[in-house]
């Protein structure tokens, strides 16, 4: 955790009107102190950089700073690959002091070497900081600015609430392809690449974002409100012929919002089942099914008072491995429920993802090659009701038409690149399984940087 590393002491004693940070787990390479972001090149003018997402072709870029950059690699993390090719860019230009302009035309070569998904910021020593979207927008980054007596700061970061919890305003999205560069001068930004299939991932308003944040022009809050209203049409239409549940039950904390707009739309009784204890974190993140299964247990505490003798409609965000699941219904069961049925906001989740979430191979999904009665009797539920896709698409595309278009891959294989195929999945999945990697990863959070104009 941030608050373990960087301490009141640690922070007063840091000097300086600029920085960058990262708070993101790694999804290419491991999760051992050598690959701890930002990274950093000396050669050349000193480039640091982080990054939130995944590239899809990392091992073309892996030959090609090895035997044509030569440029000297010390880790398997992609985000090492994307921080050399920028640096290699720049060394064309052979300047002792580069520009803005030279800044601009080495990320617009960038876009064409690299491809996946980056939301990017990096610091130059002793001339600025940079961020950088990739062409389809899969990532978040959004950019503010905060009054002062000798102008403005300015900071981007993944989510908005970063901003306007150090009381950031004027908040507005990188756009997909757009580059950023903030000197003690001035900030300049340029749309560098422009792309026909901007497709934000849609996994960010489902799980991994916060509920106060706004991202894509989009309100999280509002678009998990929706999906409560969308998966209440399903419940509906799956228990047409037998409409029993007694309570409305939601899995804490990211299906809450959207379990208390389906109990309102059902007019049946929303009740908190799941105390919660804080000092664990998130599950789905946890190295191993058998740490998963045991930190669940840990982590809530089934409420006897709400689920004996009743039938109980758990209500969850989404149904990954399935193992967190399964052992809530079990929980459920223990504290007296008759039936249980688990709802999920999201569609069954099939295929992996490449562009920076953590998800486990197709043979770790449990609706992998399941349809839903199956996956109910593997994680113990009387019933699942998975939401449709088209709904989960408009629960978020209404509050911001202009996006025709998100990253839905888990759930259909439509990899937005257009560079994924059966084998580069086969060879993805060979690094990602829990034996083959033996690494502890975490949830995809913010990338940020901060640029203090007085000193």
């Amino acid at each position: 955790m941030v608050r373990d590393v960087f301490q009141e002491d640690q922070l007063s004693a840091l000097i300086g009107s600029l920085g960058i940070g990262h708070v993101r787990y790694p999804t290419a390479g491991s999760s051992s102190a050598t690959e701890a972001q930002p990274f950093y090149v000396n050669s050349p003018y000193g480039i640091v950089l982080a990054h939130n997402g995944n590239l899809t072709n990392a091992e073309e870029l892996r030959e090609f700073l090895d035997k044509i950059a030569h440029r000297h690699i010390n880790t398997d993390s992609d985000s090492e690959f994307m921080l050399n090719v920028l640096a290699n860019n720049l060394q064309k230009t052979g300047k002792f002091r580069i520009n803005q302009e030279d800044i601009f035309t080495a990320i617009k070569d960038l876009h064409r070497q690299i491809r996946g998904a980056y939301a990017c910021v990096a610091m130059i020593a002793g001339f600025g900081i940079i961020g950088f979207r990739d062409p389809h927008g899969i990532r978040p980054l959004v950019l503010g600015r905060r009054k002062t007596v000798a102008g403005y700061d300015y900071m981007m970061a993944s989510e908005s609430v970063v901003l306007e919890a150090l009381g950031f305003t004027d908040v507005e999205d990188v756009k997909p392809g757009e580059a950023i560069i903030i000197t003690q001068q001035n900030i300049q930004r340029r749309v560098l690449v422009e792309s026909d299939q901007i497709a934000p991932c849609i996994f960010e308003y489902v799980y991994f974002a916060r509920q106060d944040s706004i991202m894509d022009g989009i309100s999280v809050y509002k678009a998990r409100l929706s999906m409560g209203e969308a998966l209440a049409k399903q419940v509906k239409l799956s228990l047409a012929d037998m409409m029993d549940i007694d309570v409305v039950i939601p899995v804490p904390d990211t299906s809450r919002v959207a379990a208390i707009q389906l109990s309102k739309d059902l007019n049946i009784p929303y009740r908190e089942g799941f105390n919660k204890n804080r000092y664990v974190g998130r599950t789905f993140i946890m190295p191993g099914q058998q740490t998963r299964r045991k930190n669940v247990r840990r982590k809530l505490n089934a409420m006897a008072l709400e689920f004996n003798n009743k039938n109980v409609l758990l209500v969850d965000d989404s149904i990954v491995r399935g193992t967190t699941s399964k052992e809530i219904i079990q929980m459920a069961r223990e504290a007296g429920a008759k039936k249980v049925y688990f709802a999920s906001c999201a569609p069954p989740i099939r295929y992996p993802n490449v562009y920076g979430i953590d998800m486990p191979t197709r043979s770790e999904l449990v609706a992998h090659g399941r349809n839903e009665q199956q996956v109910a009797e593997e994680i113990g539920a009387d019933k699942v009701i998975y939401q449709t896709l088209n709904d989960l698409v408009e629960s978020v595309r209404k509050f911001n038409p202009e996006i025709v278009k998100f990253d839905t891959s888990v759930f259909d294989k439509d990899y937005v690149t257009g560079d994924i195929d059966d084998d580069y999945l086969a060879s993805l999945e060979g690094t990602r399984t829990d034996d083959s990697r033996g690494r502890l990863s975490f949830d995809s959070d913010s990338v940020g940087l901060y640029n203090q104009f007085q000193r």
